[in-house]
């Protein structure tokens, strides 16, 4: 009783077929047209087969294994350099060599499976259609994997986006108690943003300094009023007690597997250090400071000299850019107060002093 063939599923699969024997092409390709596989390509020339079997990425690729120039290991050896880690290599190998040797050889470079010369041709369909199979179940498994780890992908942003946001506006509560506008922790994420790219950070790394820089002050929340709205000067025990922001700060931030979470914690826990070590709360001196917490330390105090505050008004910037010149090497990184002279930041800056701190510093802020 003959063999009943399967009915071909995939018609439109790519075949490339490598075989220094012409008549054994021409033989397989009239197979795979009268089966109905007329997404069919062949070449005698193995180096060429290699240049087709990179631009067409073919469903199958039946390949000789005893040939000039190279044979078809050599040829596996040199697909499997170019084929991704995960990827399929769905090789069927032809050959006269029935060998346990040649069979072991071509099995260990990644053959899939073997078909004897002369051809058979039922054999030839059924293990062609065998392979076929297999290569559409790893691409719809390859598939399945990739949407997953894409919802995964997009889950996992929107619970960080959702926890950046009530950390935003945790910190802007906290900005509240102090700022009755909350638009400070948005002012010092812009000029952070400005020096940062004005000191030639990447385009990533501004993006990262931008989101986080307005959660420097987020540990604010864990002082209490009677100091944090002290109107006159803190006593020594009422500065100790307001320097615990940086570490409030930085264990409210602790923990974040993401870039900015991280960002935002080193900054939180270092944006009051020195750059001549006379700061809080580790006393780091000099590059020992994150660079992220040196620049938000100079945004910050821009922007609380330029803003009025309960214990003091606020100062016109040619004072404040007067005192960042004073504080150079001494509260500030030398490199980072220059840039208050940089063109686009120093223009930033003095628009920054020709408005209402309190306003919402269209020209600054916007988009």
């Amino acid at each position: 009783m003959p063999i009943r063939l399967p009915r071909p599923r995939y018609e439109g699969a790519r075949i490339l077929i490598v075989d220094d024997e012409p008549k054994n092409l021409d033989v397989l390709t009239r197979i795979l047209h009268r089966a109905g596989y007329t997404n069919t390509f062949a070449t005698t020339d193995p180096v060429e087969g290699l240049s087709l079997y990179t631009q067409l990425d073919p469903d199958l690729l039946l390949l000789d294994l005893n040939m000039p120039k190279l044979d078809g290991v050599a040829v596996m050896e040199r697909l499997k350099q170019v084929t991704p880690p995960h990827g399929y290599l769905s090789v069927l190998v032809l050959t006269g060599d029935t060998s346990p040797r040649a069979q072991s050889r071509a099995l260990a470079m990644g053959a899939k499976d073997f078909l004897t010369k002369p051809f058979e041709i039922t054999e030839v369909l059924l293990r062609i259609h065998n392979l076929l199979e297999t290569r559409q179940l790893h691409r719809e498994i390859t598939k399945h994997n990739s949407e997953r780890e894409e919802k995964v992908r997009e889950r996992t942003a929107e619970l960080e986006a959702a926890q950046m946001e009530t950390l935003e506006r945790l910190a802007i509560a906290a900005e509240f108690r102090d700022d009755d506008t909350g638009r400070h922790t948005q002012r010092v994420g812009k000029l952070a943003e400005l020096l940062g790219r004005a000191l030639g950070l990447s385009e990533e790394e501004v993006v990262l300094l931008r989101r986080a820089a307005p959660l420097h002050d987020v540990g604010k929340i864990g002082i209490p009023d009677a100091i944090l709205l002290k109107p006159g000067a803190l006593t020594q025990a009422e500065r100790a007690v307001m320097q615990t922001h940086t570490a409030i700060g930085a264990k409210i931030l602790s923990g974040g597997r993401s870039p900015v979470m991280k960002v935002a914690e080193e900054i939180a826990l270092s944006h009051h250090e020195r750059w001549n070590g006379s700061g809080y709360p580790e006393g780091r001196v000099g590059e020992r400071i994150p660079l992220t917490a040196r620049i938000v330390a100079l945004a910050d105090t821009v922007d609380a000299l330029s803003s009025t505050r309960v214990y003091r008004p606020a100062w016109p910037m040619e004072k404040v850019l007067a005192e960042i010149e004073q504080q150079r090497g001494v509260q500030f990184d030398p490199q980072l107060a220059a840039l208050c002279w940089h063109p686009g930041v120093h223009q930033e800056l003095l628009a920054l002093g020709r408005v209402d701190p309190h306003s919402d510093l269209q020209r600054l802020l916007r988009e």
